[in-house]
């Protein structure tokens, strides 16, 4: 009786901090998005082994993340499903702002057939999330060994033509969140592109509104999509790299200067 009353009464100072507490909030959400994540990630993954490295592994575990998102109270929409390129290996770029971007590549996994990530391999070591992402194709580089990071690299811009995958990457590297623009871009992605003479195909993703770190804010709320048109790279070369990032790099803050823009 004593442990029923002593439940009751946290589970009621739990609501009371968590209506009254930006703080709780926030800390509470991100608790429960980082257990519903692994709960949903490991559940399925005697599944996976019998088809490992291959990206359909991924459908499961990305719809319990995206039911995650809704237990949070987050959404998103996705645009452009016009833009996306079809029965060719694509090389998607996007803005990365927090670790809630994972919800979006599960929005897009059922969407960009074939898609894969490619990810530090910090991550692979951080068990059982890290087995699940190998079992679903991701692709691990060592950023402190240049030579092991480009023979990976290479391998991925073979697998663009032989195996039309599409290899998601944040050319901006780290999260940015905090800031009206995007950092400057790193220039794997469009190595990659140019090697396998491979479409990019743009994508951005508005601002979180919903969320501040510095304040410790984590409301509800909602986020758009948006696919660009793909920006072809046949017959570039090396030559062409900057031009190339530049080009990627303007339309990509314009589209997300304007998502930010309706959002007011």
């Amino acid at each position: 009786m004593a442990a029923e009353v002593v439940c009751g009464v946290v589970i009621v100072l739990a609501a009371i901090f968590y209506n009254h507490s930006r703080i709780f909030r926030y800390y509470t959400k991100f608790a429960i998005y980082i257990l519903i994540c692994a709960i949903s990630t490991t559940i399925f993954l005697p599944l996976m082994f019998f088809k490992p490295m291959d990206y359909r592994n991924g459908l499961l575990p990305c719809w319990g993340i995206r039911q995650a998102a809704k237990i949070l109270g987050l959404k998103w929409v996705i645009r452009g499903h016009k833009n996306i390129v079809q029965d060719v290996g694509t090389v998607v770029v996007a803005n990365h702002q927090s670790c809630l971007d994972v919800i979006v590549i599960s929005e897009l996994w059922p969407v960009l057939h074939g898609l894969t990530v490619i990810g530090k391999r910090e991550v692979f070591y951080l068990w059982p999330f890290g087995l699940v992402c190998w079992l679903c194709g991701v692709i691990f580089i060592d950023r402190k060994n240049s030579k092991d990071a480009q023979n990976r690299i290479n391998k991925a811009a073979q697998s663009l033509n032989t195996k039309r995958t599409k290899i998601f990457i944040c050319p901006e590297g780290t999260r940015n969140g905090e800031t009206e623009n995007f950092l400057p871009f790193k220039k794997g992605a469009f190595h990659i592109a140019i090697a396998s003479q491979a479409p990019i195909q743009p994508l951005v993703i508005s601002r979180y509104k919903f969320l501040d770190h510095k304040t410790f804010k984590f409301d509800r709320g909602d986020a758009v999509i948006s696919i660009l048109p793909a920006i072809e790279t046949a017959g570039l070369t090396t030559d062409d790299l900057q031009s190339l990032m530049n080009k990627t790099y303007e339309v990509m803050i314009k589209e997300y200067h304007s998502l930010n823009q309706c959002q007011n």
